[in-house]
């Protein structure tokens, strides 16, 4: 960046409407500063369940380790992650259709 904006030729309408899209950019970027810090705050919790929940076999078999819901036959069936390997319910992940495979929301969020 580091350029210098010359608006001295500029009528005076002209030089005000470069200034508001210049500080809609800068409100814009501020905006999506604080989204991608909301996001990764968001990743940082979910990564911490997800490594307390992971090391009970008996809990990740059986329930889903995002939202926690038991996994049913045809209802509510699990869904191994092709990233971590933790299973899921199709509620909280999506099909990959290049891998062919599922990822869970939080694995996609990170991507």
């Amino acid at each position: 960046m580091g350029m210098k904006l010359d608006l001295s030729k500029l009528m005076d309408e002209e030089a005000k409407h470069i200034w508001q899209i210049i500080q809609r950019d800068f409100d814009m970027r501020k905006k999506e500063d604080d989204r991608l810090g909301q996001l990764k705050s968001q990743i940082k919790k979910e990564d911490v369940k997800r490594k307390l929940l992971g090391e009970q076999t008996s809990l990740t078999n059986s329930y889903c380790i995002r939202c926690l819901q038991p996994f049913r036959f045809l209802v509510n069936s699990k869904c191994q992650c092709r990233d971590c390997g933790l299973y899921t319910c199709k509620a909280c992940s999506r099909y990959h259709k290049k891998e062919r495979g599922w990822v869970c929301d939080l694995c996609r969020l990170s991507r």
